[in-house]
């Protein structure tokens, strides 16, 4: 018996990532083919790829022959940039030009997965027209990265997404998730940023936007060019880490609101809020509650297991 294997292609890189693997599983469970590429964790699920071997690159390109491509493979930790710069504009800027270019060489639509780090923070919120002026390396190599996207390729959608949280793997793949055994080690007090405002943004809801942005423009081939989405919660990192607390009925008390603009590390945008009405006016996006998406991430990293039985039975 023939397997009905749908006729859209869809070639996702990154895909072991925290939003990578969220925007395999919204394409594969909407009636795409779906094909994941990733590196060090591909086997034995994604195509193991090394976007910086351009021929490999180009290879899976025309065997796939995929309609649309979401680029989802960055280096997004920001102090990770700031002492690896070299190799982080191999990845964010060389690599995504190159796909660009191979995206226009079978007529694939491109989306480049971009960052409100673009924006310096001092006059929010931000609309796709105003003017980019990064504070970081990681925000200049991911502008650089758009640029070199759209010299080579002028079809391609840019998504601009604040800070992301979904399903990890580990606590460490999020900014956000990262901050739970704080919370939950409640013997001693933690510090939390009450500086920097944030828009915490569920992985599932930036897969389904790009999910929708590729089907519209195959129905539409004006839609290409620069876009942004965000969750519409605003919290600093304190007061994400006292709603996580609330969502599994966890003692605050001992989390400590920091004021001062943080001084170690890469600079960051005080607020960086995104302006998604292009897209609302479109149709397009989804947005998870934070205290619903924070807990059913966060659930499987619960140490004390006593509390499954309050709420669960």
């Amino acid at each position: 018996e023939d397997v009905d294997i749908p006729s859209r292609r869809v070639l996702i890189t990154g895909a072991t990532g925290l939003l990578g693997r969220a925007v395999f599983k919204e394409f594969n469970e909407n009636n795409w083919n779906a094909v994941g590429c990733g590196y060090r964790r591909a086997q034995p699920r994604f195509e193991q790829i090394n976007l910086l071997d351009s021929i490999a690159v180009h290879d899976i390109i025309h065997d796939f022959q995929p309609h649309v491509i979401v680029h989802c493979a960055a280096e997004r930790r920001p102090d990770v940039v700031e002492s690896q710069p070299d190799a982080a504009s191999q990845l964010n800027v060389a690599a995504s030009a190159n796909l660009a270019k191979e995206a226009a060489g079978v007529g694939a639509f491109l989306i480049y997965i971009s960052t409100d780090y673009v924006f310096d923070g001092t006059s929010p919120p931000y609309k796709e027209t105003d003017v980019p002026n990064p504070l970081n390396l990681y925000g200049k190599t991911k502008l650089e990265g758009e640029k070199a996207v759209l010299e080579n390729n002028e079809e391609t959608a840019i998504l601009r997404i604040p800070v992301l949280y979904g399903e990890v793997e580990r606590l460490e793949e999020s900014a956000v998730t990262v901050m739970f055994d704080k919370v939950q080690f409640s013997n001693k007090s933690a510090n939390m940023d009450h500086w920097q405002q944030r828009f915490p943004t569920n992985v599932k809801d930036v897969a389904a936007v790009c999910r929708q942005l590729a089907e519209k423009r195959m129905l539409d081939s004006s839609i290409k060019g620069i876009f942004h989405w965000s969750g519409n919660e605003q919290m600093t990192k304190y007061e994400m880490a006292c709603a996580i607390a609330d969502a599994f009925n966890l003692p605050s008390s001992h989390l400590r609101p920091i004021t001062d603009s943080p001084i170690v590390g890469a600079l960051r945008p005080k607020n960086a809020q995104l302006d998604c009405s292009k897209l609302e006016m479109l149709g397009i996006g989804q947005r998870t509650p934070f205290r619903a998406g924070i807990r059913e991430s966060l659930w499987p990293f619960l140490v004390d297991k006593r509390w499954r039985q309050t709420v669960f039975h």
